[in-house]
């Protein structure tokens, strides 16, 4: 075996790890993939035995291409459109490399994406390589070019938005969970009675415009009538999580992390007295999401 046999047998084997950061970072497989390549590339023109630390050495690289990538875009670069969430819904896994099928497949969720996506590019490079993988804050100050006291402060401010600050006492926040929780699997399950459970008999639901078909009613009154309209978005449902939105439990839409819809709700007496769908864009912009 040659030393450039030795060296990708050496980087295939931290692959997967650096996948899992890069996707974390960025949010898209895509981009997680072409990350790891490009460390790959920029390995191969390295003199690697001057690379004391190889798994170090490619993570640092890994975080500082994710960065940069994170600076230039700004935000998303586009918005799934009602189309591209049904094709999600209906073949999550049409069109996917697999090695794309991989990132897709490990433990971080749609909901901490969208979440992420919300945080300054430096303040989500220190707190995924703090929180999520262990970096010492010294090994990630050079990455984010700030010293090690002013890389912990960035990792607490990005982890006080991650977690939100609910409205609600944790005991009444765990019943509205376990109340949305119920309406969603019912919608998911087409169970008509199990939605009108959950449902207050004066429930309003109250959709934006852009979420709604064209004719579809913008509001909704009456249990019979809004449990029916929830079982007729039943796809939507199957690809929700549950947030906190505005410091109350909600729900996002969010194929691949990238934000659709958002849902409110207005719970009383353990039952849904009322909920919203936002699509609005700048709407959706001003929510305060946070992982519940």
């Amino acid at each position: 075996m040659d030393d450039q046999d030795g060296l990708a047998e050496r980087f295939e084997a931290q692959r997967g790890q650096l996948r899992a950061l890069a996707h974390r970072m960025l949010g898209s497989p895509g981009e997680a993939e072409d990350a790891v390549q490009e460390a790959w590339f920029r390995l191969r023109r390295t003199d690697a035995g001057q690379v004391d630390n190889l798994a170090g050495w490619l993570r640092t690289v890994v975080s500082r291409i994710c960065l940069d990538l994170l600076r230039a875009r700004g935000s998303r670069p586009e918005d799934p459109t009602e189309q591209q969430v049904l094709d999600e819904i209906s073949a999550p896994g049409r069109g996917t490399r697999p090695e794309d099928a991989a990132v897709l497949a490990d433990s971080v969720g749609n909901a901490l994406l969208v979440v992420l996506d919300r945080l300054a590019p430096a303040e989500r490079v220190a707190f995924v390589l703090h929180d999520m993988f262990a970096v010492p804050f010294d090994q990630i100050a050079p990455i984010v070019a700030r010293t090690p006291v002013t890389t912990k402060k960035l990792a607490s401010r990005a982890r006080r938005k991650v977690q939100g600050t609910p409205r609600v006492p944790a005991a009444e926040l765990a019943r509205h969970r376990r109340v949305v929780s119920a309406f969603l699997a019912a919608a998911r399950a087409g169970d008509l009675a199990g939605v009108l459970a959950v449902l207050a008999p004066d429930v309003v639901r109250r959709v934006d415009p852009a979420a709604l078909p064209a004719g579809a009613a913008a509001e909704l009154r009456g249990a019979r009538a809004v449990a029916e309209g929830a079982l007729a978005m039943v796809a939507r449902a199957r690809v929700t999580d549950l947030v906190l939105v505005n410091g109350a439990v909600g729900v996002v839409v969010a194929p691949r992390g990238r934000l659709f819809l958002a849902v409110t709700f207005v719970i009383e007496d353990d039952r849904i007295a009322g909920y919203e769908v936002v699509a609005d864009p700048a709407r959706l912009r001003g929510l305060d999401l946070a992982v519940l």
